[in-house]
């Protein structure tokens, strides 16, 4: 069984991606010819703004799965439904911030671009864009950590198939007739609002789960030490738009999001092999079946580097071909810039081997003790991009990227190799 949910959540995910990289190739093109490339920035850096309140949901979340193993392969039921009980309480603390953080955003960021847009029209886009993660946080984030500890994290893959394939439909639809950006991305939204729903429906008929009668006290351990492992991954994956936001102009902001779309695209694929074993990597840590681990991690890290390295040798080469193309209709910015890319595509071929460590590690639920290379890889990026963006520009937040990444690789694998793998320590 847990073979063929494997291959299931590996197939469904690797589908996942690819649907993701062509829909987010169509998108932002759409938006840029429709709108301008300082529209499309504008709509990255809501975006990723918003990501933030990801520090709270994704240090949780890990810890949340990691626990969930031992229960579910003993398949007691009442210590699950205690579990989820808790995280559903703090889900829906996490989304009562996440009001206020909007509050916040809707106040700071329209000043920050008020060269470019008046406040009512970035502060409502605010408002739209937002619904979608609240809706996620308030009803479904708690049984999408159910389905991928419970290994089915294609069913998860399903859903998010069918929302964004029907998004990317209406997308292309209304602005073909012409829709504002606002309408645009309020439709968006309510599509995506019907995937958290579908998790909560699912997985209460499916499992039978009744949450009425848990007490939500359980005391999930280590969920500090979560947010500090997660920190890392936000800053690096977002801070460089922040930065650049604040410290360039939304062009720029455009640029790194045309260049990050390729990549991540070429990075989210690689990493669906990894999320894809990472829930049967926490059932045999759970059922103690150590030699089996360490034989099968092995065999997977020499699969995943090897098709890594020809996967990102082809990006290297193809990424300033196919931008050109990609963007020869586009003159109200340059898009070319090669040294920017090959920068990036060398700090994701860092980050995507090191992954399957990184998730090693969460599946062992070693957050305490690797929680302080989080902080350090977070601290250097941050530092480093300030520093560079004003001489450098673009370039700079990308060797603030590239530095961070590599010092975190180096600590995760050693980590893995020496206090799971080779000592078996869990």
């Amino acid at each position: 069984m847990r073979s063929k949910n494997t291959i299931k959540n590996i197939i469904y995910t690797l589908l996942l991606q690819i649907l993701t990289i062509a829909c987010g190739f169509i998108i932002p093109k759409l938006i840029i010819k429709s709108f301008g490339s300082s529209v499309n920035g504008l709509v990255t850096s809501i975006t990723q703004f918003l990501t933030y309140i990801t520090l709270l949901e994704s240090g949780f979340g890990p810890v949340v799965k990691s626990i969930l193993y031992k229960p579910i392969a003993n398949k007691d039921k009442s210590t699950i439904e205690e579990i989820l009980k808790s995280s559903e309480k703090f889900f829906r603390k996490i989304s009562y911030i996440f009001i206020a953080y909007i509050a916040i955003l809707c106040f700071i960021l329209p000043f920050i671009v008020s060269n470019e847009f008046d406040y009512a029209f970035t502060g409502s886009l605010i408002l739209v864009i937002s619904i979608s993660t609240f809706a996620e946080y308030y009803f479904g984030m708690t049984y999408r950590l159910y389905l991928q500890a419970e290994q089915k994290t294609y069913i998860y893959a399903i859903i998010q198939i069918a929302t964004l394939v029907l998004n990317t439909l209406l997308t292309v639809i209304l602005i073909h007739f012409g829709a504002s950006i606002h309408v645009v991305k309020l439709i968006s939204a309510s599509v995506f609002v019907l995937r958290p729903i579908i998790q909560n429906i699912y997985v209460k008929r499916k499992y039978k789960i009744n949450l009425k009668n848990a007490s939500g006290e359980y005391k999930i351990k280590q969920k500090w030490d979560g947010l500090a492992q997660h920190i890392a991954y936000v800053i690096n994956n977002k801070t460089d738009i922040v930065i650049l936001t604040i410290c360039a102009n939304l062009s720029e902001v455009s640029v790194y999001y045309i260049y990050l779309i390729i990549i991540n695209s070429i990075k989210n694929l690689m990493q669906a092999f990894t999320d894809g074993v990472s829930a049967s990597l926490g059932d045999m840590i759970a059922k103690e079946e150590y030699g089996i681990l360490r034989k099968n991690f092995k065999k997977f890290t020499i699969i995943h580097g090897i098709i890594s390295l020809i996967v990102y040798t082809i990006t290297f080469i193809l990424i300033i071909p196919f931008v050109s193309i990609y963007t020869k209709d586009i003159t109200d910015t340059n898009y070319i810039r090669p040294i920017f890319a090959y920068i990036m595509v060398i700090a994701k071929f860092i980050e995507t081997i090191r992954h399957p460590y990184n998730e090693l590690i969460k599946s062992a639920g070693h957050f305490k003790q690797t929680k302080i290379g989080a902080w350090a890889e977070a601290i250097i990026n941050i530092v480093l991009s300030l520093i560079l963006v004003w001489k450098l520009g673009i370039i700079g937040v990308a060797i603030g990227t590239i530095v961070a990444i590599t010092i975190r690789a180096i600590e995760l694998i050693y980590h893995a190799r020496k206090t799971i793998l080779n000592k078996m320590v869990v």
